[in-house]
């Protein structure tokens, strides 16, 4: 009886779960990625490479990019992750593979969460990185799930 519940409440959230989420194509580089509920665009790149979405009511941000890689993914992977280290950010995960890479940070009572995944032509990635609050991570936990599941390439 129990499973049957569970199974009800999910089948019921689901669509719930699902409503009022947009998709940002990129044209450019040729990429797509789900955008939050409540989240509006604060900023479209001039050169067409991403934009940058904030929540309404509290400080969380999400911005999306795509790029053309100078060296290897690898290489593009290890120097984003650098380049947080030496904001003062703390990586707390990382996983990274030869597609796709993620990991989260944190620094003071702020959680960064970052992917990259290389893009069908393997010259180009998309990327998204996500900040929020600590307070707001059992929310936003299934948030990022999401966006990490969306974010793929137009092949």
């Amino acid at each position: 009886m129990r499973i049957f519940l569970a199974l009800i409440f999910a089948l019921i959230a689901a669509p719930a779960f699902a409503q009022g989420w947009e998709h940002y194509e990129n044209g450019r580089f040729g990429y797509g990625v789900d955008i939050p509920p409540g989240f509006s665009d604060q900023n479209f790149s001039d050169n067409g490479d991403g934009a940058s979405f904030a929540a309404g009511g509290n400080p969380t941000y999400l911005t999306v990019w795509g790029g053309n890689l100078t060296d290897s993914f690898e290489d593009e992977v290890s120097q984003r992750m650098a380049w947080g280290e030496s904001e003062a950010w703390n990586t707390t995960y990382q996983a990274v593979t030869p597609r796709w890479a993620s990991w989260s940070a944190v620094k003071g009572s702020r959680i960064l969460y970052q992917r990259i995944v290389l893009l069908c032509d393997g010259t180009s990635y998309a990327a998204f990185r996500m900040e929020y609050s600590v307070t707001d991570v059992s929310e936003m936990n299934p948030v990022v799930e999401r966006l990490v599941g969306s974010l793929r390439g137009n092949c």
